[in-house]
């Protein structure tokens, strides 16, 4: 289909799933917060806020800067650009290998040299390329092989082995199918899926949603969890699928599909995350709850108009 390929149209399809990424990681982000009782829970009743995002929204923002400025992913420009935003805020949950990067990053050290070492030289596998890539699939959503160039690209940077890109590209991939959806579509989660496969390189993390597309999409969120992973050993395959099944049986609603995930529990902060990220995209920011977009902290993007 034919989408506009103005930058300040697809910076605002990316901003608004900035929105739905980051509301859904900070949504996620309370329910690691001691003395949220059973209850708020079990009546699905959000959070007090001040709802505080982590280093999947603060990674996510960095990648709209970088797309605001170059109008593509220059890698050196967004090694540099995470390694800033680390800097002035580290204590936003990062885990210890990124800490590792970012932290060499930050004091001038180059993205190629840290960013391969990692893990014995094999690169990170981890779940945080793809924390934080749904802006790249909406900036990009007209075209599919752009987008997938453009999530590896960003991947590479603190995930260089094989599955940490993959995952990034399925992502991406996902919430650009939603972005290139006509409105009033009913939209097709398994379509979804099917596309999603088919753009993702082949390994576990395509073997992942080849099985996610065998489970039937109005099954218990735990029974898909129970078989796809749950973010628990924050790997892209462990993460990944499981998170692209939530996305695909709640492309509706977002308070669904963040409460689902919520459930299973995990990683839970960054599968809210990347559900939330696609979910935006199929919805706009118009699908996601007001209340909860105010009970978020508000975003710090430098050079762009949060709005």
């Amino acid at each position: 289909m034919s989408m506009p390929d103005d930058h300040n149209d697809r910076l605002r399809r990316a901003l608004s799933v900035l929105h739905g990424l980051s509301v859904g990681d900070a949504f996620g982000q309370q329910f690691f917060t001691p003395g949220i009782p059973v209850w708020c829970i079990n009546q699905r009743r959000p959070p007090p806020p001040v709802w505080r995002y982590t280093d999947d929204s603060e990674m996510a923002i960095g990648i709209v800067e970088i797309l605001s400025a170059h109008g593509r992913i220059d890698q050196d420009a967004l090694a540099i650009r995470f390694g800033e935003r680390f800097a002035a805020e580290p204590a936003r949950g990062y885990g210890p290998a990124a800490i590792r990067i970012l932290h060499a990053i930050s004091q001038g050290e180059s993205w190629r040299t840290v960013g391969r070492s990692a893990f014995g030289g094999t690169g990170s596998f981890g779940n945080g390329s793809a924390m934080r890539v749904a802006p790249i699939g909406a900036y990009f959503c007209s075209d599919l092989n752009e987008v997938v160039a453009q999530a590896a690209a960003s991947a590479e940077i603190t995930h260089a082995h094989e599955e940490g890109i993959a995952g990034a590209i399925a992502i991406a991939v996902a919430t650009a199918w939603c972005c290139r959806q006509p409105c009033g579509k009913e939209l097709s989660g398994k379509e979804m899926l099917d596309v999603v496969r088919d753009h993702t390189p082949r390994g576990p993390i395509r073997l992942g949603i080849e099985e996610a597309l065998g489970i039937e999409l109005d099954a218990w969120e735990f029974t898909a969890a129970s078989l796809l992973g749950n973010g628990s050993r924050i790997t892209a395959r462990d993460t990944v699928p499981f998170c692209l099944w939530s996305a695909a049986a709640h492309l509706d609603s977002f308070t669904d599909a963040m409460w689902a995930t919520m459930r299973v529990e995990g990683d839970v902060d960054t599968n809210c995350a990347i559900v939330g990220g696609i979910v935006a995209a199929a919805n706009g920011t118009d699908g996601v709850p007001v209340e909860w977009i105010d009970s978020r902290e508000r975003l710090q993007i430098v050079g762009i108009a949060e709005s």
